[in-house]
């Protein structure tokens, strides 16, 4: 199986700007949890027993987050707040460990890839964007389990995808499969090329990347012989490019829903899907939101 998922963390977060001057934005919370926690949840949902976190020396708020603070236990514990503290005791399972490596200089999504081949070695490995929320808690299965089982069963890459609106392919990685071929939320397509951010007119579908990769050892051999590529940096879509072509690479069109929280609407979106059905706050802030539309108008 899997066991091994490589996050990428240290990029600057611009897009989130004053909010991400001095907090990485993977430590913006959704409700009461920050993203990074919820797309760590996710990989372990999926069989993940080792997070690979490619960060920089102003991510340190990342590691702090998955690691034990002593004096905030003890207080909780002191003060008999044993719900608190055992939430913050099962942020990991015990069979899970957190471990960080430096990407020294911003050259890229395959770049920061590469940092992580010491630790990965030779296995397969998943890639989890972190800005990048998949929601699949109407599934009995994540998408990025049913990934995992997809490469164990055929040895070939898997990369998640979504449909989008014609008009924003060109912000996207597209996928194109065999001519004329659809392929249905659960499935899985062979893939005959990726496209990075085409015009609408020149995009082969409106299947663009998620940001959940599934990947073999392979990859690292590959992204070693790219040459910097868009923006002068290491691209991952060049590397998989050339995986394509030897050994071949499947497209899963996703279950779930996707929220982009490198994004202020995707953010904000993210919140209020996660919002309305947290336990403590869910029932109250629907009833807040329905006061507020009518008030509105």
């Amino acid at each position: 199986m899997i066991r091994k998922a490589v996050l990428p963390v240290a990029g600057l977060g611009t897009r989130f700007l004053p909010a991400s001057k001095a907090i990485p934005k993977e430590m913006l919370s959704v409700v009461d949890k920050p993203v990074i926690q919820l797309v760590v949840e996710e990989a372990i949902a999926a069989g993940i027993k080792e997070i690979i976190l490619v960060t920089h020396a102003a991510k340190k708020a990342i590691e702090d987050h998955f690691d034990t603070h002593y004096e905030l236990e003890h207080t909780l514990a002191q003060r008999g707040k044993t719900e608190l503290l055992q939430t913050l005791r099962e942020l990991l399972p015990s069979d899970v460990r957190v471990i960080s490596v430096r990407q020294g200089q911003p050259l890229g999504l395959g770049h920061a890839i590469l940092c992580a081949r010491e630790v990965v070695g030779d296995q397969p490995f998943a890639v989890l964007l972190p800005d990048v929320l998949v929601d699949n808690h109407q599934q009995d299965q994540t998408d990025l389990a049913l990934m995992n089982q997809r490469f164990v069963q055929t040895g070939q890459a898997q990369i998640l995808v979504d449909e989008v609106a014609r008009e924003r392919v060109h912000q996207y990685g597209i996928v194109a499969l065999q001519q004329g071929q659809t392929l249905a939320a659960g499935d899985f397509a062979a893939m005959q090329a990726m496209v990075e951010k085409p015009s609408a007119e020149a995009a082969p579908s409106r299947l663009a990347v998620v940001g959940r990769y599934v990947l073999p050892a392979r990859i690292f051999h590959l992204l070693e012989k790219t040459q910097p590529g868009a923006g002068n940096e290491i691209q991952l879509t060049d590397a998989l490019d050339q995986l394509l072509s030897e050994q071949g690479a499947e497209a899963y069109r996703m279950q779930g829903v996707t929220y982009d929280c490198g994004d202020k609407l995707g953010y904000l979106q993210a919140t209020l899907a996660y919002g309305l059905r947290h336990p403590q706050v869910g029932a109250d802030f629907a009833a807040y939101l329905r006061q507020s539309l009518l008030q509105q108008g």
